[in-house]
């Protein structure tokens, strides 16, 4: 049987939603985030070195990293299931999504999180207000402007399709719905974008994600 290595808010719930999507049976070990610092316990480490979350096991198997956990269940387990087809422009989208999620959509968001949380950091009271200088001036001249890139982009890119890999749901959106959720925590997501606002009301609609919920727990993102 799969175990999903859960940490509560975080890139698992995705995992949990796959793995509902594909009904496939699974249990879930807890662990819960520092309450303030918010990382990980280091008993994630037993389970894979770097501690973090999602770790999925399947046997002697030990997966980690979002997208290689979501190739491998829709790989052993999809029986075509949620991928396109190979060798088809939706297959292509569908690999470019299932990346681009981590590798460019989440960089801008973390960004932004860790500037906020600067000037709220233990420190002399003298070195604060440069510490909410540095910070301010990063947010306004680089960081925010990114984030209205990205989010602009991934509105427009929902107006050539209904997901997006194509005119189907597929494993890529599943991978897509953790920066889009951190994204609305974030009001990057509101009446200005109502493509990526509407691609939430689907998710929240399909069955599969509220099971998950119902097994993960509560789930928010944000700073």
């Amino acid at each position: 049987m799969i175990t999903v290595h859960h940490l509560n808010n975080s890139r698992s719930q995705r995992v949990l939603w796959l793995l509902e999507e594909l009904d496939v049976e699974y249990r879930i070990v807890r662990y819960q985030r520092d309450a303030n610092t918010m990382l990980a316990p280091p008993e994630l480490r037993a389970v894979h070195p770097l501690g973090k979350s999602p770790v999925i096991s399947d046997g002697d198997t030990t997966v980690a990293e979002s997208g290689a956990i979501i190739e491998y269940l829709t790989g052993r387990y999809g029986d075509g299931r949620f991928v396109p087809p190979p060798e088809t422009p939706q297959r292509l989208r569908y690999t470019y999504w299932l990346h681009y999620a981590e590798g460019s959509a989440m960089t801008p968001l973390l960004l932004s999180l860790i500037f906020r949380r600067m000037p709220k950091a233990p420190m002399p009271f003298f070195i604060r207000p440069i510490v909410r200088g540095v910070a301010d001036k990063a947010r306004t001249s680089y960081v925010d402007p990114q984030l209205k890139l990205h989010f602009d982009y991934m509105e427009s890119e929902l107006g050539q399709h209904a997901w997006f890999a194509g005119d189907e749901f597929s494993a890529a959106d599943v991978q897509m719905s953790f920066p889009i959720e951190a994204g609305k925590a974030g009001g990057l997501v509101d009446s200005g974008r109502p493509r990526l606002a509407a691609f939430l009301e689907r998710i929240h609609a399909r069955p599969a994600y509220q099971r998950a919920l119902e097994q993960g727990g509560a789930f928010a993102v944000g700073g």
